[in-house]
């Protein structure tokens, strides 16, 4: 089959990798370079480095412009495979290879449409999460799916799951496009009535506050990313909590707002619990494990806050 793939993020490139293994991928799109790191220099998307590594031909592009729409047009492809692109597509995309244009897209539909369905899943404590390839429409991931794969959600952080459920995808995508192409894939159009919306999760989302229940912070730690990490003020002074899990029976009782040190570990004093921090950033240092930071606190018993 010949293939057309749109992807910019790591979360596609197992896509793209095992679509190469087995059809022809005739042209690969995604993003421009951009500033992806903490440095100033432009940066490749990890799927452009995938494509060049696979020997692939590789077009850039933010958007839909009639040089890239003749590009499409050239390739001559079978179908557009899409996960995790960034651009909104025209209908004249949609329409242009005879078995139209599917996407990996991260949540069993209907549940979790939008831009951050990893993040939602563990926030709001799902069970299961997984895969859907899904037709692409004119709404927000509103298309029927004919594959869906899942997987555990519990203890996973967001970088954890998101490499699960890539691997899923790229094997959901490759198992089911022989169906597409000779018309024995099944169709479910999505329950409207169990939509939910994973909206884009901000910094503002993610801070740790001593209001809330040492389950609700758990989880906010590992949802966290860099782009949106779980930080908080330990004992006057910002840093980023990078593992953390609800104290287990037998640890010191610690008021809501509370911070104990007590044999190297590290307690915070939540609504209804107690959360234990694991590891730790403060800001301008390096990550480093609670013991390590918890040696370096002048008193046992502090304060934290939201910030």
């Amino acid at each position: 089959m010949r293939v057309v793939f749109m992807g910019t993020p790591s979360f596609a490139v197992p896509s793209l990798r095992k679509l190469a293994a087995v059809h022809d991928v005739a042209l690969v799109l995604t993003r421009p370079d951009a500033v992806r790191s903490r440095g100033k220099k432009l940066e490749p998307s990890p799927v452009k480095e995938a494509a060049l590594d696979l020997g692939l031909e590789v077009l850039e592009a933010n958007r839909m412009t009639p040089e890239v729409l003749d590009a499409l047009r050239a390739a001559h492809a079978d179908v557009f495979c899409v996960a995790a692109y960034g651009c909104i597509l025209p209908d004249e995309v949609l329409t242009m290879a005879p078995l139209g244009c599917v996407n990996v897209h991260a949540s069993l539909l209907p549940r979790w449409r939008g831009a951050a369905p990893i993040q939602r899943s563990i926030l709001e404590g799902d069970a299961r999460t997984g895969v859907s390839i899904m037709r692409i429409g004119h709404g927000v991931d509103t298309g029927a799916y004919c594959a869906q794969a899942s997987c555990g959600v519990g203890g996973k952080t967001a970088d954890e799951l998101t490499a699960e459920l890539a691997e899923l995808g790229g094997d959901l995508l490759v198992e089911a496009l022989p169906s597409l192409m000779d018309g024995t894939a099944i169709w479910t159009e999505q329950d409207e009535s169990l939509v939910t919306h994973a909206a884009k999760v901000s910094k503002a989302d993610m801070r740790l506050d001593p209001a809330d229940a040492a389950l609700a912070s758990e989880r906010k730690v590992l949802a966290s990313s860099d782009a949106a990490p779980a930080r908080c003020a330990l004992s006057g002074k910002p840093a980023r909590v990078m593992r953390a899990v609800r104290a287990a029976p037998g640890a010191p009782t610690v008021a809501q707002g509370e911070l104990r040190i007590e044999g190297g570990r590290v307690f915070l004093g939540c609504g209804d619990g107690v959360l234990e921090v694991l590891s730790i950033k403060p800001d301008g240092k390096r990550k480093m494990d609670a013991a390590a930071w918890a040696a370096g606190q002048r008193a046992s018993r502090g304060t934290w806050e939201r910030l």
